[in-house]
């Protein structure tokens, strides 16, 4: 492939290979060509061109397939326009030579196919530079058109297209030839030709004025004509054509009509020609027989979907403008439409024309108009409906006899008014909360209006009504409760009226339907009103005849639409419910007989009815309440149903009695029986099976119905993948909703609500807007075929062997049509049995059964109808995998192995051929690996028939599905199934798309298998990789939209396996106009790739899409509008986010748009930022989005070129629709994610100061803080808005922003924060969410930020504060206000969320306040300062006084306490276990009811824990000694207790199994709130008496320790750890102070250990407390712990403890060294080993030394710990002493050993001091503390010598001589030999200046010591080192600093000795007189220097050297 990449053909390499691989390598070469000659220099094109040229046009006439001539044509093109000209004509004579040549074999005609491409190539690439030679071609072209095949058509047609687009309007004289030559071919029998003949029509009108002025009707007559027995493409392709030329006629474009004078034609003859085709269809053409399947109307369906997709396209081309202006002429003339006799002949014609009006109506109001807009229309479509009204009543009401024709104006009253009342629904429910004007506004009375409609004569107009209703209750959840109410009312009022009977109970079924969408609910009691209005309805039916009917109906409807509402409602009915259930059917097999006998036909159909209701109610409960279904419930349930099954039996026979009119009735209670049975476990019926297998069998093999009905099931249950075969695929298409009536089995897509008036209460399926249950016959049998699969497994053998038996019987009987419909009925129940099978694991039987099953299922396989094709192998696949037997599959492949080997006809090669691919694909690789040979090799040959595309269609798929199955079994194969798909790529026409896409669906499979593999580089790699891009690229090129999809997804794989080889540079441009695709698939899989692409290379693929924006406006060529702006992909993406609603589409988008947020977000932050701020910009009060104001001149030319070049649904260019609701609720998301990214970037995006130094270093740093306005006002914007969904994002958005930026400073006003300026703006925003009709989730919402706000200290004025404070204010009075005094929208939990969302508020923001009021309180010196200095006065304006927030909170404390007590009393009870549910308070606790428990609990959870915190404070600062505002019979003491319980009840609950997803934020709070409770003494004691809480709770902690690694956590679990060591400590302090001396004497053990000694774990406060400490301890310092040491996988690495680490050490030293004292002398020498050691160890470990010789917090707790055990009293006793020395003495020695030397030796002094000498000094320590004091002072580091003198000072001094005295005597010595040495080696540091001046205080303290007598012997030691110290004038002024700072130190410490010791120092000084002379000269010296400094001082002039005297007194 590599040699195929040069500028010229290679044909030496070319000859080399293999004849087969040619046409691969050639077309390798053109595409390389493709790309290079854009890109290559033109000189070097220009020196080749001659051998370029020669090399191209051999290649035209070598026959080259439709790839490969499309891209000949395209190079050849492109070479002249950028090379010379001047062969070009030589070039197109040889084209056109070849054009005429009358060759017509098969063989000749791919040339001639290439030479037509190339003509319409060079045409359309140059244009008018060919415009002499343009007649005799077009002439040419003509004539070859009469002759051609239908390739040839199709190929001829598309050049022409491509002439008049390269000509334009140069082409003027030969467009009515073409004209006349094309439309002939609209109705050709190819569906390609019939495309190409639209396309090239639709290039011709955008010229050629007469098609749309004198040709208009003719056009049109001739689209609908091709429209009939049309397929999806042709459709979309006329529909286009119609559309365009219709909008042109109307709006012609100013260019052609200044040339022309052309009459235009007017709104109504246009819309006049579309009705025509809509009503009537087509010229009748006779029938054919494919026809005769369908109910014959006269309209033909095909061409009724045409024109239906037609008028979209006219109205999108005309522009959303336009439609605005029109609106009501368009909507009144659309609805006549449907009301129209033509359009409704049928019932089910009647539902096809109101699909498709809806359609057009979605379709254009629907995605062409903004929200303003759609308000608008919203009031026109009520207006219309209230019309239609009016009339409707006119002849309700006219008694005369004059209504003849009035009859008939209801019955087609009844469409208009459906299609209306559906297009408001779906209107309203799209805007959402933006609806709200259109309720709001009274004129408009859309309420009156849509209400009036539910007394309509008909019920489907009703109904209609009601879903009406539902969409707004919906959309604004407000409503819900008054529309309840409402309907209620009228129901009562109106009891005597049957349409008011069945309308307003559909309203209300509609309405409790809905609930559910609704998150606030309705309350509780609704529930109750409804259950009494319906039993009300079912008691009164039988007393007035008129009205039994639909009071039956409606009473048993509105209670299977209460069963919606779910168990917590139903539960309080259940019993009643059972009890009607089983009053309507008969008790006993007599009363059914009885019954028999009795009764007219009318009170059989009310009977009727009513059992159908009743079990439609049942299923309802079924399926809504499955958590109430109990053994016993299900016993209750099934005794009407059996009584419902065996009066089946008996309806035959009454409806021979009474008339066939019950037939309908009867077969309701068929659909409600099956529908109830398949959703309970068919266990409970097994006694039945019998009689129920007879019923469904008898009504899908239709043996008493002799309508040919048919099941529409049968696609939903064969493989989705087959839809290539099914034709499925329409589905998901755009006009899936009216392609859906085209399909062939019975009344598809004739979904309507009245077919069953249940659905108007269910969940609507996914993907469907509006419930469209199919006509009953069909849902019978859909319902009988469901059921069988869900029976069929239980059933026995014998009974299936009897069954599959009887199916084939059936079969047989049948003929024709019927047996068609019989089998199709047939497949589906054995599909569904098969794979009720499949899902129950069980098998299909013994030999017979499967014998049975697969003759019947063999015999479909070569049955004329693809569908019953397509389900036999997909049964027999199934088949395969049930009985999952290697010799059953065997026996099956080889019967089709056989079979195709000798078999010609298409019909069996295509079934079995399937068969094949389904058995690989139901048992996989590995089941049917020894088949996968022949397999292959039959199935690669197949794939070669040319002849029959059909053929290569199904084998390629089977082939697809056996690539997919095997997996790497079929790496084998893959080299030749390549090559073929290669191949039949380059050759098959492209007007075969199937063919096309199950090669793109091989292609895909082949890459999937090789895998990973795909990124090597092995050659037979290298090839597999470049030939699956090679057909990727073929596929890409295709011009069907599924093959590109195939495509897109092919390229997917590849880029997920070697990302390396897929070139983004152009599949990113490619798939961005993709995204404008009138498709939704290729919409879909281009959606799908980016998401994949943006996961791995966001910024790439955003930097592609943009290139593809430059290049737009430079190059026509690329074909497609594309509608990339400077917003790039990310704005393409938002725009589609409005227009889209595919749920799967806009699921990927948000994907897609959320990676590229996570990856380039934090870069191109004010990119970002500016697009959510367009999107949020746009609000509904929405200005246009460009927001210029030329729009207003622009209207009236509105750029019309512009218009029509875009044709269809791209035109989205100039009217931009503002971004709906939903695109900004996730604008909002993406604006709290950017934050979110932020955070985790980067500090200086919140620090002002840094973001503006790093944006002034390098001015492209963008840094959220600098974007703080914008991000408010997005916030702001957000939260005001309209639609609760925004406003609830916007509010959280707030809330981030607050709580990121509350502490960042603003750098120009010292001590403010860049939030202040905004505190108006945040106010401004929360106001509106606290006004009356907030719905309490936003309120939750608005606490929460109003909490953030005043917490996070941002607002330093009480005024300013006040504002939101007084928010906060007004909501506590609503929570006081008490359960049931508000009037009640929403269900009563609602109440409860904003409840305790307000406490919750306040309780965070009382302990801000608490936590302000404590910082104070601790730090007062400030405040002093601040005030006393006048000058800066500023200081003490912007710290809030320390108190103002707790005088806000103080007044409402006695409220809140209350409140906050009784709602952690609700949590307490709500957390309990399910067993104690019989203890919670029957009528619910303070804020929530018992019926809404279970989402009560929910709300509890979110608030409990600052609750908890706030109440600790409370009780802490009042001290427990308010008894709460209610006066209670309890004493205080009583209710402290019960407030102690509660508090510590809630904390052990929550600590003990905290949820992993808890926020971390509840354990700190519930942490927070037991260390400040244990602050105050009456909790200390109530902890301490009980011992086992403090136990109980110490194990908690260590539980929670076990799983919550923060450190955070952990500090705060040690606080309280401390806190209840504490309180026990003095709790015992108190009981032995309370003994007096003589207990003390008699019992001494007190505390913990008794006597004995033992501690009991479990019991013991110490031993809990150890092993917390313990588990922390050796979580931070491992080695601590043998077990960890020893353990292989520790590592003994000695690391530092990071600081917080450090910290946590040392609080649990402290914690361990308090322990002794709460033990008896016993308990203490149990616990002090272990406590020593671990003190010991820790200081080992800990003390390091650290650069600045900060003593690091352990070690310090280390030694306060070591004093605090050795000065302990109580462990003196006698029994203990032994012990205690033996303790102390091993922890010295043990302190001995280890090496820092400072922390050592402050051990060691800590226990010379503080033990005894008898226990220190014993011989071998004493020496060991010696050795070390030595090793210390002659250390060379000053700093450990300074700190050895310090504490041998300390030593020295101890009141013990006789411990002191030998360290004197050892050490002395030591210390004057230093200090002497320091003469000769002055100090050069201000360290070891220190260590100098200590070691002088030591021999100073040693003269004080001294006896008188020796006093000169010591001071002739002090003073002489003293004096040698001093620095004698010279060397005075050269010395260092130190240096000189030491003379001082002498000078002075001399000076002060001197008085001291008067005559000892005389002795000393006259003995030794040079030291006199050094003292004077010196003393002499420091006074001249003394007495210079005064004179300076007055006369600053005179300059002499300064002293440093003078330096330090300057300062």
């Amino acid at each position: 492939m590599e040699l195929a990449h040069s500028l010229l053909l290679n044909e030496e390499a070319l000859a080399q290979i293999t004849e087969a691989k040619r046409p691969v390598f050639i077309f390798e070469w053109l595409r390389f060509l493709d790309k290079v000659l854009v890109a290559a220099n033109k000189t070097d094109v220009k020196e080749k061109q001659k051998k370029l040229v020669e090399q191209l046009t051999g290649l035209i006439s070598s026959s080259p397939g439709p790839p490969t001539r499309k891209l000949l044509a395209k190079n050849l093109a492109a070479l002249y326009s950028i090379g010379d000209t001047y062969t070009v004509f030589q070039t197109l004579d040889k084209c056109n030579d070849i054009i005429r040549n009358k060759d017509d074999t098969a063989g000749y005609l791919p040339t001639k196919l290439a030479a037509v491409a190339c003509v319409g190539a060079f045409y359309e690439k140059m244009g008018r530079m060919l415009g002499s030679a343009f007649p005799e071609t077009v002439n040419n072209l003509l004539k070859s058109l009469k002759s051609a095949e239908s390739q040839g058509r199709s190929e001829i047609l598309m050049s022409l297209q491509k002439v008049l687009n390269g000509l334009g309007g140069a082409a003027a004289s030969c467009h009515r030839d073409i004209y006349k030559n094309a439309r002939s071919l609209l109705t050709d029998r190819s569906m390609a030709v019939r495309c190409a003949v639209a396309k090239c029509l639709l290039e011709l009108q955008n010229e050629a004025v007469f098609m749309w002025t004198a040709e208009l009707e003719n056009i049109a007559t001739l689209c609908f004509k091709a429209l009939e027995n049309s397929n999806y493409g042709v459709r979309v392709a006329v529909s286009k054509l119609l559309g365009t030329v219709m909008a042109t006629a109307l709006m012609p474009k100013q260019a052609t009509v200044m040339r022309q004078n052309v009459k235009r034609a007017t709104f109504d003859e246009v819309l006049e020609l579309m009705a025509t085709g809509f009503l009537r269809g087509g010229s009748g053409f006779l029938k054919s027989g494919g026809e005769m399947l369908k109910v014959g109307g006269s309209v033909n369906r095909e061409v009724r979907v045409g024109v239906t997709q037609a008028y979209v396209v006219f109205v999108t081309t005309l522009g959303g403008q336009w439609l605005e202006r029109s609106f009501a002429t368009f909507l009144s003339h659309v609805l006549d439409l449907v009301s129209h006799p033509r359009a409704t002949q049928t019932h089910v014609e009647a539902v096809y024309s109101r699909r498709c009006v809806s359609f057009i109506l979605r379709a254009t109001v629907g995605s062409l108009l903004g929200e303003k807009a759609q308000i608008a229309a919203a009031k026109e479509i009520c207006q219309a409906i209230g019309k239609q009204m009016k009339a409707v009543e006119a002849v309700v009401n006219d008694t005369s006899g004059e209504n003849k024709s009035g009859a008939a104006d209801i019955a087609a009253s009844q469409h208009v008014m459906v299609c209306a009342l559906q297009e408001l629904g779906s209107l309203v429910q799209s805007l959402n909360a933006t609806a709200s004007p259109l309720i709001q506004e009274a004129s408009i009375g859309l309420l009156e209006t849509v209400t009036s409609v539910l007394l309509h004569p008909t019920m489907a107009a009703r109904l209609a009504a009601a879903w009406c209703l539902r969409c707004v209750a919906v959309a604004l959840p407000f409503q819900l409760t008054p529309f309840l109410d409402r309907c209620a009312e009228r129901l009562n009022n109106l009891k005597t009226s049957p349409e008011a009977v069945s309308g307003y109970s559909f309203a209300m079924a509609a309405l409790l339907g809905g609930v559910h969408q609704c998150p606030l609910g309705i309350p509780h009691a609704k529930g109750k009103m409804v259950v009494s209005i319906a039993e009300d309805l079912l008691r009164t039916a039988a007393q007035n005849s008129r009205l039994s009917l639909q009071r039956t109906q409606a009473g048993w409807l509105l209670l299977g639409a209460l069963m919606t509402l779910g168990p917590s409602v139903v539960r309080y009915h259940l019993p009643k419910m059972l009890l009607l259930w089983r009053n309507v059917f008969p008790r006993s097999l007599k009363e059914l007989e009885a019954e028999k006998a009795r009764g007219d036909s009318f009170t059989w159909q009310v009977t009727l009815e009513g059992r159908a209701g009743a079990l439609c109610a049942m299923r309802s409960f079924v399926a809504h309440c499955p958590e109430l279904l109990t053994e016993d419930v299900i016993r209750k349930l099934m005794t009407p149903i059996e009584c419902a099954m065996t009066m089946m039996s008996h309806i035959p026979s009454v409806i021979k009695a009474h008339g066939a009119h019950l037939k309908a009735s009867a077969a309701m209670v068929r659909l409600r029986l099956y529908d109830i049975l398949a959703l309970l476990p068919p266990k409970t019926y097994e006694g039945s099976f019998n009689a129920l297998l007879r019923e469904l069998v008898a009504e899908f093999t239709l043996t008493d119905n002799s309508a040919n009905t048919t099941t529409s099931l049968l696609r939903s249950l064969c493989h989705y993948d087959d839809s290539v075969l099914l034709g499925s695929w329409l589905q998901e298409t755009d006009h899936k909703s009216i392609e859906d009536q085209l399909q062939p089995n019975s009344a598809s897509g004739s979904g309507a609500l009245e077919h069953d008036p249940s659905s108007i209460y269910l969940r609507i399926p996914a993907g469907e807007a509006v419930p469209g249950p199919l006509p009953l016959g069909v849902s019978v049998i859909d319902a009988s075929v469901a059921l069988f699969g869900v029976v069929f497994p239980h059933v026995s053998y014998k009974h299936r062997l009897q069954m599959l038996d009887h199916f084939a019987e059936c079969v047989k009987q049948a003929k024709g049509v019927r047996q068609q419909a019989v089998q199709l009925n047939i497949f589906t129940a054995v599909l569904s049995a098969l794979k009720g099978l499949a899902e129950n694991k069980s098998t299909l039987g013994p030999e017979e059964v499967r014998k049975s099953a697969l003759t019947l299922v063999m015999g479909a396989l070569d049955n004329p109808n693809p569908i019953l094709r397509c389900a036999a192998g997909e049964a027999l696949g199934r088949m395969a995998q049930v009985v999952g037997e290697a010799t059953f599959i065997a026996r099956m492949a080889q019967y089709s192995f056989d079979k195709l080997k000798s078999a010609r006809d298409v019909v069996s090669r295509t079934g079995h051929s399937l068969a094949l691919g389904c058995l690989h694909r139901y048992v996989g690789g590995i089941g049917s690996g020894q088949h996968l040979k022949t397999s292959v090799s039959i199935l690669l040959a197949l794939a070669q028939d040319g002849t029959s595309s059909e053929v290569q269609t199904w084998s390629l798929h089977s082939l697809a599905l056996i690539v997919d199955s095997s997996g790497p079994m079929y790496r084998g194969y893959v080299e030749p199934t390549l090559s073929l798909v290669l191949t039949l790529l380059l050759t098959v026409p492209p007007s075969h798309t199937e063919v096309h896409q199950c090669l793109g669906r091989c292609l895909g499979a082949i890459i999937t298998t090789v895998g990973p593999e795909l990124q090597g580089n092995g050659a037979t790699i290298s090839t597999i990789r470049s030939s699956c891009l090679v057909g990727c690229a073929i596929t890409q090129d295709h011009s069907d939209s599924l093959v590109q999809a195939a495509a897109i997804s092919c390229l997917q794989q590849l880029h997920m396996f070697a990302p390396r080889h897929v070139n983004l540079s152009s599949l990113v441009p490619s798939l961005c106009v993709h995204l404008c695709s009138s498709h939704l698939l290729l919409r879909r899989a281009a959606v799908a790739c980016l998401r994949q692409l943006a996961q791995r290379e966001a910024a790439e693929v955003c930097e592609y899409a943009m290139s593809l924006a430059k290049n737009a406006g430079d190059k026509e060529s690329s074909g497609a509008s594309v509608n990339i702006t400077e917003t790039g992909l990310e704005g393409l993406l938002f725009g589609m986010l409005d227009r889209e609603t595919d749920r799967k589409l806009c699921s990927d988008i948000h994907d897609t748009l959320g990676h590229m947020l996570s990856s380039l977000a934090v870069e191109k932050l004010s990119h970002w930022l500016m697009l959510c701020k367009d999107v949020l910009a746009a609000s509904s009060g929405g200005y246009n989005f460009s927001g210029k104001d030329e729009e207003s001149e622009k209207k009236d030319e509105m750029d019309d070129d512009t218009m029509f070049t875009t044709l269809g649904e791209e035109d989205k260019s100039k009217p931009f629709v503002a971004p709906r609701w939903a695109t900004r609720v996730f604008a909002a998301d993406c604006l709290c994610r950017i934050i979110h990214l932020c955070d985790n970037a980067d500090q200086a995006h919140f620090d002002l100061a840094m973001a503006r130094s790093a944006k002034l270093r390098n001015p492209t740093n963008d840094l959220l803080v600098l974007h703080l306005s914008d991000l408010i006002r997005m916030a702001f914007m957000a939260a005001t808005d309209h639609s609760n969904q925004l406003r609830m994002a916007g509010l959280q958005a707030l809330e981030d922003i607050i709580k990121k930026f509350a502490s960042v400073p603003e750098p120009e006003f010292p001590g403010h924060v860049i939030l202040e300026q905004y505190q108006a703006n945040v106010g401004a925003a929360l106001r509106p969410a606290f006004s009356q009709d907030t719905p309490s989730d936003i309120i939750a919402k608005a606490c929460q930020v109003c909490s953030t706000w005043i917490g996070s200290g941002v607002v330093s004025d009480l005024n300013d504060l006040r504002r939101v404070h007084n928010l906060l204010v007004s909501s506590l009075d609503k929570v006081q206000a008490g359960k049931g005094s508000s009037s009640q929208l929403y269900r009563e939990s609602a109440t409860t969320m904003e409840k305790l969302a307000v406490l919750k508020a306040w309780a965070e923001v009382y302990v801000v306040a608490m936590n302000i009021k404590k910082e104070a309180e601790s730090k007062p010196k400030r405040t002093i300062k601040n005030t006393d200095d006048d000058d800066d006065d500023y200081g003490t304006i912007d710290e809030l006084p320390p108190d103002s927030l707790i005088t806000l909170v103080q007044p409402e404390l006695p409220t809140l306490s209350r409140l906050w007590l009784a709602a952690l009393k609700d949590y307490a009870l709500l957390t309990l276990p399910a067993e104690f549910a019989s203890q919670l308070p029957p009528d619910g606790g303070a804020f929530y009811t018992p019926e809404t428990i279970d989402t009560a609990r929910l709300h509890y959870r979110n608030s409990w824990a600052p609750v908890l915190h706030a109440v600790a404070l409370w009780l802490n600062s009042t001290g427990f000694t308010s008894s709460g505002a209610t006066p209670s019979a309890k004493s205080l003491p009583e209710i402290n207790k019960d407030r102690m319980h509660l508090i510590l009840g809630v904390s052990i609950q929550f600590l003990c199994s905290p949820r992993p997803e808890e926020p971390i934020e509840h354990v700190t709070a519930c942490l927070q709130a037991l260390h400040t409770l244990l602050d105050s003494p009456y909790a200390r004691v109530h902890i301490a008496e009980d011992q086992l809480i403090g136990v109980e709770l110490l194990n908690v902690l260590h539980r929670l320790l076990l799983t919550w690694n923060p450190p955070s956590v952990q500090l705060l679990v040690t606080g309280v750890v401390q806190q209840i060591v504490r309180a026990a400590q003095d709790y015992l302090q108190e009981k032995r102070n309370t003994l007096n001396d003589m207990e003390k004497e008699s019992c001494p053990a007190l505390g913990e250990g008794g006597d004995s000694g033992g501690l009991i774990p479990g019991k013991s406060l110490v031993f809990a407390t150890m092993e917390l400490l313990m588990f922390i301890l050796v979580r931070h310092m491992p080695h601590l712990s043998t077990k960890m040491s020893d353990s292989p996988s520790h590592v003994a690495t000695k690391t530092r403890l990071s600081e917080e680490s450090a910290r946590l050490v040392a609080a649990t030293v402290t914690i361990l060294s308090d322990l002794p004292s709460l033990c008896s002398p016993a308990g203490c020498m149990t616990i002090l080993p272990t406590i020593l050691f671990l003190i010991a160890r820790i200081l080992k470990d800990t003390a390091i030394k650290s650069v600045d010789n900060q003593v690091p917090p352990p070690v310090s707790a280390a030694l306060q710990g070591i004093k605090s055990i050795v000065t302990l009293s109580m462990a003196k006793t006698e029994e203990t002493q032994k012990q205690w020395t033996a303790l102390i003495r091993s922890t010295l020695a043990c302190i001995l050993e280890y090496s820092q030397p400072v922390s050592m030796l402050t051990a060691i002094a800590l226990l010379l001091w503080s033990a005894s000498s008898e226990i220190i000094g014993v011989q071998s320590l004493q020496n060991g503390c010696m050795n070390r004091f030595k090793n210390a002072l002659n250390s060379c580091d000053p700093w450990v010598q300074a700190k050895c003198y310090q504490l041998l000072l300390s030593v020295f001094q101890h009141s013990n001589r006789a411990l002191s005295t030998p360290y004197i005597h050892s050490l002395a010595p030591i210390v004057v030999e230093k200090l002497k040495a320091v003469e000769r080696n002055r100090p050069a540091s201000n360290t070891e200046l220190l260590a100098v001046q200590e070691g002088i205080k030591v021999l100073e303290t040693l003269v004080a010591l001294g006896e008188e007598q020796n006093r000169v012997q010591l001071l002739a030691l002090l003073v002489p080192t003293l004096i040698s110290y001093l620095l004698d004038e010279n060397s005075f002024a050269s010395a260092s600093t130190a240096s000189k700072d030491l003379h001082e130190f002498a000078l002075q410490n001399l000076m002060h000795i001197g008085p001291l010791y008067p005559h000892a120092f005389k002795t000393v000084m006259g003995a030794a007189p040079e030291l006199k002379v050094r003292l004077e000269t010196a003393v002499r010296a420091s006074q001249a220097s003394k007495a210079k400094a005064a004179a300076r001082q007055p006369a600053p002039t005179v300059h002499s050297a300064p002293t440093i005297k003078l330096k330090t007194s300057f300062f």
